[in-house]
């Protein structure tokens, strides 16, 4: 549960970083990598990804973190958990 919410605020973060104005996805993945690094290692921070989506009529940054559940050390399952941030794209406003 640790792991899982980390990875989730990591994410949260990560996306409204990279929907503020002027940023990139780039930035947003970027971010991502580094607040999960220092949290729980760069072993957690190889799968991220930034998507654009429409949600309600507005663009909407989301950023996916799917990492391996800890069940010893890094080693277990692959992708056995996967977490989600969005933030609206201020640029789009």
């Amino acid at each position: 549960l640790h792991v899982r919410n980390l990875l989730a605020d990591s994410a949260a973060e990560g996306a409204r970083y990279g929907a503020s104005l002027g940023a990139t996805d780039s930035m947003a993945t970027e971010r991502t990598r580094e607040l999960i690094t220092a949290a729980l290692g760069e072993g957690y921070a190889q799968d991220v990804t930034v998507r654009h989506v429409d949600v309600g009529g507005h663009d909407v940054l989301q950023v996916d973190v799917a990492a391996t559940l800890p069940l010893f050390g890094l080693l277990g399952p692959e992708r056995a958990i996967v977490v989600s941030g969005r933030a609206i794209d201020e640029d789009t406003l």
